[in-house]
């Protein structure tokens, strides 16, 4: 027996943020990325919809490459900083 909720309607692996979100969640974050990666959303159209910059974006996708999801925490980035100092990404402009 579970006393789980069941997840609410158009909530899945797949969904992205709303629009207007304003609280970034690490799920949030790696749903972003996912879009950007699968080519579901272009790095430019994921700017202008949810108001985030380029490098922000860049930021969250390194993190994920050097120490995984966790990594997308804000309270990790300060940790983590000098790992995602780099200039390596792999989101590139489309």
């Amino acid at each position: 027996m579970s006393f789980m909720s069941p997840p609410p309607p158009g909530f899945g692996s797949d969904a992205l943020p709303p629009a207007d979100t304003v609280r970034w969640v690490p799920s949030r974050k790696a749903a972003v990325l996912k879009a950007i990666n699968d080519g579901r959303i272009s790095l430019d159209s994921a700017c202008q919809r949810w108001r985030l910059s380029i490098e922000e974006i860049q930021l969250w996708q390194r993190a994920v490459d050097k120490v995984g999801t966790p990594g997308l925490r804000v309270t990790r980035v300060q940790i983590y900083r000098p790992l995602f100092d780099s200039s390596e990404t792999n989101i590139n402009d489309e």
